[in-house]
């Protein structure tokens, strides 16, 4: 669930600079400011200036020499060094981000305003958080007008974020690797330079949900028909009743919005009740495993909708967590003098849907299978296990999900395997992933050689000296 908002009276001159930073860093290289084609002639003047000029043209859209100065900011907020970076070369990078984004507009990419428009007050809501400030302040630093004003100016930042991520992602979709291919792909790698994975673990866990008393459920399905009757009858907002009051940290800071298809996935119960309503219809709350919601479709398109939603958790009482820990702690003592196995405790007595079957097994959510690289695992799981031996149980401990749902859990690790080279029978699936981003590599250079063949490219003065890793001069 969300974090709580920090209000602050003042915002230092730290915090105006973090605004700057925080704008560049969420939007990825490709988000620089989308020019008109009309471009208003300067004044002359007898003192000489620094002309902020297009240095280069591709498509529809241009490139200011800002625009290069922006992304060594963006580079170096995250920690990267520049030094070896040369202007022609982030300018090759800034290209290349047009190119995609002016094809996703030629190949009819639907990015729609509803979307950027939620991307977009869910990064300002995050930028007002991380600094403390508030829009006006915002809105004064990036020198615009009005809040409409600056909304305008980042909208389109963001548009065309979205437009070159989805054509990213069209390139290479779809970009497969056969066993074979995989195979040839490690053959060819020397000896010497073989890719060392680090120390990883297998981990097995039992989860146990404190009980949730029928009183505390029918407060949140009182509370969630009230707002309900406020919005039909009153005429309140959802979108307001979302941000003050959901539960759900994916959602709750852009008014609950969701775009989804049947598809998309979300759990079994929220999608059938999402499907089973008209347009401008409000459910009635409903369970799911992370507490009681209503779901309020603002559009449907074909087999797409709109959705907003609010959800609420029922209150966990202590004496709830209590025998819970109770109940989890007898488990464990029960492994221990071994009555029963770990994986079968799971089996019978974990509350946990997607572990319980596989014996409490932990499936890495990056790689798809059951190993975690210690050096990349989630903080919290790591504390538990890194002084675990193979086949050893931590003490219950006390967790909570991602919507702040309480409950305790013991964790075993089931297996440790120590750093060593890339092994091909015993890294197929790391060493398959290697493979597939070199051939989705090969795929885009071969699409951007094409694309800047029948594309409009130019490049203005002293650029036009660069030298490119890409073809953008058409020589």
């Amino acid at each position: 669930m969300p974090s709580k908002m920090r209000s602050m009276r003042f915002i230092s001159k730290k915090g105006l600079m973090l605004f700057a930073v925080i704008l560049l860093t969420v939007l990825n290289a490709s988000a620089q400011e989308i020019i008109k084609d009309t471009v208003p002639a300067k004044k002359s003047s007898n003192k000489r200036q620094k002309i902020d000029g297009v240095v280069a043209t591709v498509g529809d859209y241009l490139i200011l020499d800002s625009d290069i100065d922006k992304n060594f900011i963006e580079l170096q907020s995250q920690g990267n060094s520049i030094k070896d970076i040369t202007r022609c070369q982030m300018l090759g990078m800034l290209m290349e981000d047009r190119l995609y984004a002016h094809q996703a507009v030629q190949d009819s990419i639907i990015v729609t305003d509803s979307e950027i428009n939620s991307i977009m007050d869910e990064k300002i809501s995050a930028m007002l958080e991380q600094t403390g400030g508030t829009i006006d302040k915002l809105v004064k630093f990036y020198k615009k007008n009005s809040e409409e004003e600056f909304r305008t100016y980042f909208f389109d930042i963001l548009r065309m974020g979205k437009l070159t991520s989805e054509m990213r992602k069209k390139i290479v979709e779809k970009v497969e690797v056969t066993p074979e291919e995989v195979r040839n792909f490690f053959k060819k790698i020397p000896q010497a330079e073989l890719p060392t994975f680090g120390e990883e673990v297998e981990v097995s866990q039992i989860v146990i949900n404190p009980v949730v008393s029928q009183e505390e459920k029918q407060k949140v399905i009182d509370k969630l028909n009230e707002f309900k009757k406020d919005i039909q009858e009153g005429g309140s907002s959802f979108f307001s009743k979302a941000v003050l009051y959901s539960q759900d940290p994916g959602s709750k800071s852009n008014g609950g919005y969701y775009k989804m298809n049947r598809k998309t996935p979300f759990i079994k119960e929220f999608k059938d009740v999402a499907f089973g309503l008209d347009e401008g219809q409000i459910s009635a709350p409903f369970e799911t495993p992370y507490g009681y919601h209503i779901i309020y479709i603002e559009k449907i398109r074909g087999q797409e909708v709109d959705l907003r939603h609010i959800l609420l958790q029922p209150k966990i009482t202590e004496e709830s967590m209590r025998d819970a820990k109770e109940e989890i702690t007898n488990i464990r003592k029960k492994i221990l003098a071994g009555e029963i196995s770990f994986a079968d405790a799971a089996r019978s007595s974990s509350d946990e849907k997607e572990t319980k079957t596989n014996g409490g097994a932990l499936i890495n959510p990056r790689t798809l299978d059951t190993k975690f690289d210690l050096t990349k695992m989630d903080p919290s799981l790591y504390a538990q296990i890194s002084d675990l031996k193979a086949g050893e149980i931590s003490a219950p401990f006390e967790d909570e999900d991602q919507s702040g749902k309480k409950m305790y859990k013991i964790v075993m690790v089931t297996n440790k395997v120590p750093e060593h080279v890339a092994d091909y029978s015993k890294d197929y699936l790391k060493i398959k992933d290697l493979a597939l981003k070199e051939k989705q590599i090969k795929e885009i250079a071969k699409w951007t050689e094409e694309k800047i063949k029948e594309t409009y490219i130019k490049i203005n003065g002293e650029y036009r000296n660069c030298v490119f890793a890409n073809n953008w001069l058409k020589k």
